[in-house]
């Protein structure tokens, strides 16, 4: 049974609501999405559709355009008298009325006989930057408030839009608040020094005689403030009133990076719980997280159309794709990571195994692996294929200290049987092909230990006597990660540059739109 609702207007146009049920839609006029046409197996006499034409194929007593309204990756069939295809193109918007039927031909298995066409707006189409033939992903990243209009980029944001309900479900599911932390803080949380200053542009304007008319050089918050770097020292506040807090905002760094893995403005899902003092407690909400995540996609009609994108001739169109990625191994990251179980590895056990690889000539990287200078990117990629298999996530913890900031707890390891404490209790989440995508930490709860690493670090004075407050009032052990949301997309999707899963990307030097 399909239920639907009717509109009439009374002599005073007042809008007058009857609710009426049909066993099928064919009996009322519905706005259908294009989805719903193509999924459904129900005919429709007035069926309205609205959209925008991808392609328009005339002939002498018949025309067929393909109509798609971002819903689907794919478009549906509408069958025209040739007529009304006159001041229809590419990229224009359209409302259509017909009939849902079963069609004649042996591409599809229905198609929209119209018997209305509207035209909503205009389409300059010879010079609509959007075209149906290929174009190069650096030419769309141009164009990024047309861009979305590409039936595979639209398909990723409605990827991100699930992927972002599964987030939100789990969290939920687990009791976690969810947060809104600020953007503008007074700190550099990492004490990288890659920080946007805020201000509010306050200058001097002058005469053409020399008269200064206004000055203005105060701070707007009377001290220099940044865009944020992280929401962590912020959780951390907000757990200690609730005991677990996740956000998902965005996030900044004034890194000159022109790499296929950075942006000057992304988002971090970042989350804090309080009460353990076990890593592996950390370690193990990550892993769930991102198995349902992945769980979710493999079930998803979503999941189906981008698997399905691998073997078309859209890839030929699109340039944003990575088509290195297969549909076969899409599908094997799915499944590695929605699996339990994820291996571990210190970071010690990480520098041997990589050391071992160049004695044995099994591996060569252009940087010698070492205990001091840390994993790059070359190491990474290969931990996470020899440790994971090549599809699985592969988390490295324990960390030397001097390599990590001010905020983590120092981790009790052993070598060689002796105990030190010259580790954090840390770990990254390494991710083949993508390399860290989850960095994580119990922190310092201990208010003496907190100002001697701050101290040591150089972050002492900076603003946030606040953060220390939190060890002086009712402190409490705790923990927490922070995971690159837009690199996660770029390996569900199987995108090769994180500029491309995000709507309008900023990095440095462009900041279009």
């Amino acid at each position: 049974m399909r239920r639907c609702v009717i509109t009439r207007y009374s002599k005073q146009l007042t809008p007058i609501n009857y609710s009426c049920a049909f066993s099928t839609f064919s009996q009322c006029r519905e706005r259908l999405n294009v989805s719903q046409l193509l999924s459904s197996g129900a005919e429709a006499k007035d069926a309205e559709v609205y959209g925008w034409v991808r392609s328009v194929r005339r002939q002498k007593k018949i025309a067929f355009a393909a109509v798609g309204d971002g819903s689907t990756i794919e478009s549906l069939q509408a069958v025209l008298k040739p007529e009304h295809t006159a001041n229809l193109s590419t990229g224009t918007a359209v409302k259509l009325i017909g009939s849902w039927q079963p069609s004649v031909g042996s591409k599809q298995s229905h198609e929209l006989q119209v018997h209305s066409v509207s035209v909503l707006g205009e389409n300059d189409a010879e010079h609509n930057p959007i075209q149906p033939k290929y174009q190069t992903a650096e030419y769309l990243r141009t164009i990024p408030h047309l861009r979305p209009r590409i039936p595979l980029n639209a398909l990723l944001l409605r990827i991100r839009s699930q992927v972002i309900a599964s987030l939100t479900r789990f969290f939920d599911a687990q009791g976690f608040v969810q947060t809104h932390p600020p953007i503008i803080t007074s700190s550099d949380c990492e004490g990288a020094g890659e920080v946007f200053t805020v201000s509010s542009h306050a200058h001097k304007e002058t005469h053409a005689d020399g008269e200064h008319l206004q000055t203005n050089d105060d701070h707007f918050f009377r001290i220099p403030k940044y865009l944020t770097v992280s929401s962590q020292l912020h959780l951390e506040a907000l757990a200690q009133a609730v005991d677990k807090v996740w956000t998902l905002s965005p996030t900044f760094r004034a890194e000159k990076s022109d790499t296929p893995r950075h942006l000057s403005e992304f988002y971090m899902l970042e989350a804090e719980v309080c009460f353990t003092n076990d890593l592996d407690d950390v370690m193990q909400i990550v892993e769930q997280m991102l198995s349902a995540v992945a769980s979710d996609l493999l079930r998803s009609r979503h999941g189906a159309e981008l698997l399905g994108v691998r073997g078309s001739s859209i890839q030929s169109v699109d340039g944003n794709i990575n088509k290195e990625v297969t549909a076969a191994t899409l599908e094997q990251r799915w499944k590695g990571m929605a699996a339990n179980g994820w291996p571990r590895i210190t970071y010690a056990d990480a520098i041997r195994l990589l050391q071992n690889a160049v004695a044995d000539n099994k591996a060569t990287f252009t940087y010698t692996p070492n205990h001091e200078d840390g994993l790059l990117a070359e190491h990474e990629r290969y931990v996470a294929a020899e440790v994971g298999g090549g599809n699985t996530p592969v988390f490295v913890t324990h960390y030397p200290r001097a390599q990590k900031p001010f905020y983590m707890s120092p981790s009790l390891t052993t070598e060689n049987g002796n105990a030190t404490q010259d580790t954090v209790a840390c770990f990254d989440l390494l991710i083949p092909d993508l390399c860290e995508l989850v960095g994580g930490s119990l922190r310092e709860y201990r208010l003496k230990e907190l100002q001697e690493a701050m101290a040591a670090k150089g972050v002492a004075g900076s603003s946030l006597e606040w953060y220390q407050d939190l060890r002086k009032y009712g402190s409490v052990p705790h923990g927490g990660f922070g995971l690159g949301f837009d690199r996660l997309l770029c390996y569900l999707t199987g995108t090769s540059n994180v500029r491309d899963v995000v709507a309008f990307p900023r990095w440095y030097g462009r900041c279009d739109c």
